[in-house]
């Protein structure tokens, strides 16, 4: 059996959006390879997007309904989906995190994960309301051994709010901890750290948390919310969050200056 073949459409739009791709395209009797040209995309990534494994973006949508007179069913659909948050997107999230050749990371109130001392985030789930808060712990710093805890972990390109350094969390003793943490990260070949200093003024990066995950063919992208984030596939929308991430890195200091500022708010929870 197929990945197609398994998808459910009753799990999520993205998952109807892929069965009804392949519903649509076997109704007609094309194949991937002619479906391929409508999108504009060769045969191998038609199957993917069948699986689930990737999404159409919206001139695809539209392309589609147009050549296969659908009344502007996939553009609908594209739309309804990409304006609903997901249970299931941020554990598909945490799987491209692992898979990922490079990681951009915005946070602009917290240390983001992958950086985090095991204090700081029993400190910060502690706060959140979790059920379980030990197995929260637990599944937090599984995830985090798996990205920077390999020796080939991905390139991880992070962007910090000053807020994120100041703001204590768990009290002194835990900041300092974590700090120093981002200082032993921030020496490793793999690794940026780039703080956005108060004194920067307003930012993009104040609208909300971000990463931008580069895989081996393609890119998807996380922005974070208060109830809940969303998986960003669509490539068009992926080049917009990454062209963010840019922006935000313009106003951001050296790696060199970055780590003085870390040093000397270290000190200051003392």
């Amino acid at each position: 059996m197929s990945a197609a073949d398994e998808i459910d459409p009753a799990s999520s739009l993205y998952a109807w959006l892929a069965y009804d791709l392949r519903f649509y395209r076997q109704k007609r009797g094309f194949t991937g390879t002619q479906v391929g040209r409508i999108i504009n995309c060769v045969r191998s990534h038609v199957a993917n997007l069948e699986a689930g494994r990737a999404c159409i973006d919206m001139d695809q949508a539209k392309a589609l309904d147009q050549a296969w007179e659908t009344g502007g069913h996939f553009e609908r659909l594209l739309g309804f989906a990409r304006s609903l948050h997901s249970p299931d997107w941020f554990r598909q999230s945490v799987e491209y995190e692992v898979k990922a050749k490079i990681l951009r990371i915005y946070q602009g109130q917290i240390i983001p994960v992958p950086l985090q001392t095991e204090d700081y985030a029993r400190a910060g789930l502690s706060m959140a309301r979790v059920d379980d808060l030990e197995k929260a712990l637990t599944a937090r710093m599984a995830r985090q051994e798996l990205i920077t805890g390999r020796e080939d972990h991905p390139l991880i390109m992070v962007l910090l709010d000053q807020g994120t350094l100041d703001r204590p969390v768990g009290g002194p003793e835990v900041m300092r901890a974590q700090l120093r943490r981002l200082l032993e990260l921030g020496e490793r070949p793999k690794v940026s750290i780039r703080v956005i200093a108060r004194s920067a003024g307003w930012h993009l990066g104040l609208d909300g948390a971000f990463q931008v995950m580069s895989l081996e063919r393609r890119e998807v992208a996380y922005t974070g919310a208060f109830h809940g984030g969303r998986l960003v596939q669509d490539a068009a929308e992926v080049r917009e969050i990454a062209i963010d991430f840019e922006l935000i890195g313009a106003k951001a200091s050296s790696e060199g200056e970055s780590r003085a500022l870390i040093e000397k708010i270290m000190k200051e929870f003392a």
